[in-house]
This record gives structure tokens, sequence and C-alpha cells, in this order.
């Protein structure tokens, strides 16, 4: 079985709850018993998580020899130029090693998402702008740490695509059944 999730911002990618933090699990969503995640995104981050009851998928979906795409829209702090741009293609030099090149570019028109709760922090002297970033590996917080390498700072973060499977229209916390 493979599940489709939107998650939503504050949840956390297990079904554990953490004594510690205010964040929410995935046992909160009443997900089919046995499923677990192929794949994570930070708590602060939003949008398609996949879930699997077969070993094998899971890790076809997440070992990195396989390369699959994955497409994140990203609101971040300032207004990105085609250098930026072409410097997130091109691969950043991490804290941890140079990324894979990458797909990065302003999508046709702004996404439009829910609004998230809490919104993002607006300042009204520094614009912001959507791109859209296409990974082909998963690093910890990787979108985030690119962008932040070529001086756009990540505000919001959604994934919309894992490999052949696309987020579509659903709403946050709700999940769907999809074909392996």
């Amino acid at each position: 079985m493979l599940i489709l999730f939107n998650k939503p911002f504050g949840t956390l990618s297990q079904f554990t709850p953490q004594a510690a933090t205010s964040h929410r699990s995935l046992s909160e969503f009443g997900l089919p018993a046995g499923v677990y995640p192929a794949g994570r995104l930070d708590h602060d981050s939003e949008g398609l998580l996949l879930l699997t009851d077969e070993g094998p998928l899971a890790a076809r979906i997440t070992q990195p020899r396989h390369r699959h795409w994955k497409r994140y829209f990203a609101q971040v702090e300032g207004r990105p130029d085609p250098g930026q741009l072409q410097r997130l293609a091109d691969g950043v030099m991490l804290k941890d090693g140079p990324t894979l090149p990458a797909r990065a570019y302003l999508p046709a028109s702004p996404p439009r998402f829910w609004p998230r709760d809490p919104p993002i922090r607006v300042r009204k002297a520094i614009p912001d702008a959507w791109i859209c970033v296409e990974i082909a590996e998963g690093r910890n917080r990787q979108v985030r740490r690119m962008t932040a390498a070529v001086g756009l700072p990540t505000l919001r973060l959604v994934r919309t695509a894992v490999w052949k499977w696309e987020l579509g229209d659903l709403p946050p916390g709700a999940w769907r059944v999809a074909e392996a």
C-alpha cells in the first residue's frame, strides 16, 4: 500500500510524538496501521510525504542511488536573479559537500497554497518570491541550505512531488491511497 499524505506545517514525519516539543505527529491523522514514512520532511516543511507498508518500495523511493526527483516550492526572502538560480541549478557547496545539480526556476505564476498557520514573517522592506527547486538527492534540510547558500533564505517550503507521485489538490492533513 502506498499513501500520499499532505503533511501540515509543524508536524513530525514520525508516529511517536516527542514529549519535549509541541509538534504534532503522524498518529493524529488516521493513517492506516502498518505504514511508515518513505522519506522525511522537516517539521517546518509542508506537503507531500509518502508512506508505505512495503519495504522494497520504501527502499526504491528513499535510497540515494535511485536519484528520484523531488519538487519543492520555496518562498524565499529577496528577489531571485538569474545568477542565483543558475548556482542552484549547478549545485552549491554545503558544509557536508557539494550538492548534485538541481533544477531551479521561477514558476510562471506564484503557486496557490493553503494558508499556513502560523503565517510566515513578512518584512515590509524586504520582498519575497516563490521559486521551484527540484533535487535528486535528499540531505537533511537540503533545499533550505541551498537557497541560503545563494542568498535566498527560505521562509516557507512545500514539497509537491516525489518521483512519479504528485500532491495535487490534497488538503493539509488529508491522505489518499495511490498506485505504487
